[in-house]
Parts: structure tokens; sequence; C-alpha cells
């Protein structure tokens, strides 16, 4: 038995010293994770400059000098995204999972990328994952997700959305993501009053969209204020004539 654990201690040893890196690979290892980090960076700026062919070579970059950098994946899918390359981005996503899958950032992420894909039950399931994570700090984010996505999907289930929206505004009142999806969920639910009153919340915190207007047009439209809809649809063909929301303006009945 003492040969045993002797021979145990000799293995164990041997094992840990074939696995020590030399001073000279760990500053190696650490000056590749920086130079992985400043692509991203890099990319990031090329991105917000519209010079999507750089940012990707700079993402590339990354990887090479760090095949561990979760962030130079999930910068990669969303530049898939940007160029309509959904199944790639996708893989970048899985890719990144398969490194940091406890993160639970990077769950609400994918899931909001698989929501616009209109894959909802698989972004449901993420959400939901987000959720479970007790340690994520924007819970409100992940609620407001699913609430929206919820609302995309066929046949929703309109008391759940509505349940997850009223936990993402108990924890952030002033949430402008989760007044519109309300909105919406007053306009799917034939409750105009309620599409009125948080598009009119969202327009006292955030500033205007074609799409945030259009909600309220067709609530203004189903209450019959024709004083409200003139005014609101003047601001949406003002300020967004070239909108897919204003020529669906010109095509709504009794003008």
């Amino acid at each position: 038995m003492m040969r045993m654990k002797l021979w145990l201690i000799v293995v164990l040893l041997g094992s840990l010293v074939a696995c020590a890196s030399t001073p000279k690979e760990l500053e190696k290892e650490r000056k590749d994770k920086e130079a992985a980090e400043i692509n991203v960076q890099l990319a990031s700026g090329y991105m917000r400059r519209g010079d999507l062919e750089v940012a990707e070579e700079k993402l590339l970059k990354a990887i090479e000098y760090n095949n561990k950098h979760v962030p130079a994946y999930t910068t990669l899918a969303v530049l898939m995204t940007m160029i309509n390359k959904p199944v790639e981005a996708e893989n970048y996503y899985l890719e990144a999972l398969d490194i940091g899958s406890r993160d639970p950032e990077l769950h609400n992420n994918y899931g909001t990328f698989l929501c616009s894909i209109k894959k909802y039950k698989e972004a449901t399931e993420q959400f939901e994952q987000t959720l479970r994570n007790q340690f994520y700090q924007t819970p409100e984010v992940a609620h407001a997700n699913l609430g929206y996505c919820l609302l995309q999907a066929e046949n929703p289930d309109y008391k759940k959305i509505e349940r997850h929206l009223r936990k993402a505004l108990k924890l952030r009142s002033n949430m402008p993501s989760a007044m519109l999806a309300m909105a919406e969920l007053g306009l799917a639910t034939d409750n105009y009053l309620m599409a009125r009153a948080y598009t009119q919340r969202f327009h006292s915190v955030s500033a205007a969209t074609a799409h945030s207007l259009w909600v309220q047009i067709r609530a203004e439209h189903a209450l019959g204020d024709k004083v409200y809809f003139l005014k609101i649809s003047k601001k949406l063909l003002d300020q967004f004539p070239e909108s897919e929301e204003a020529d669906k303006l010109m095509g709504l009945s009794n003008l």
C-alpha cells in the first residue's frame, strides 16, 4: 500500500512538472492575450466606422493570438449579423458558448440573435437560462428580451409576456424597450389605451423612432382620436419620410 501511494505521488508530481510553463512561455501567453484584446478593441472601432472588412481581419487575428477569447467570437457574430450571414453568426455564438458557457450575458445575446432570425423556442431557452443565473447583473434586460421575443412568436402567451415585461419595468421603471413592448402588447390584445400610455411613456424617456410612432399611430387610429392620430402621423412623415412605417401609414384606411 505504501509503495502504491509513493508511486501515485511520483506520477502526480511528474505530471505537474510536465504541465508547468516556463517564465518565457507565460510571458508569451500574456502578450498573446493582450494582443487579442487590442485587436477586438480595434475591430469594434472599425465596425462603428463601417469598415467591416478590416474589422473582420482584426477579429480573426485576435483568435489567432488567443483562440479562447470569447469577445472575439461574439463580436464576429455581431459582424456576421450586420452583413446578413446568420449561419456564420450562429456558428460564432456557438463557439463562444463552448468556451464561456456559464456567462449569462452571452446566453442573453445569443437569445437576442435567435429571436432576430425567428428561432423563438431556442431564443426563449437562452433567455430562461440567463434568468436562472443568480449572478446575472441585469435580469430586467433578459425579462424584456424574453417578453418581446414571445410577442413575435406564433400563438403568443400574452399573460406570460406581460409577466416578464412587468418584471423588467419593476426592476427598471424607465426601461424604453420594455415600455415599447408593453405598447405592442396593448395593440396585440386590443388594449389601445395601454398601447397609448406606454408609447407616451416611451417617448418621455427616449427619442421617437419610426417604429414607436407607428405603434402610437395604430393605437390612436383604433381609439378614434383624430387629433392625436394626425399629430403623430405628421411627426412620422416629417421625421422618417423614407421609412417602411411611413409607407404603411399611407396605406392605412380611414385617414
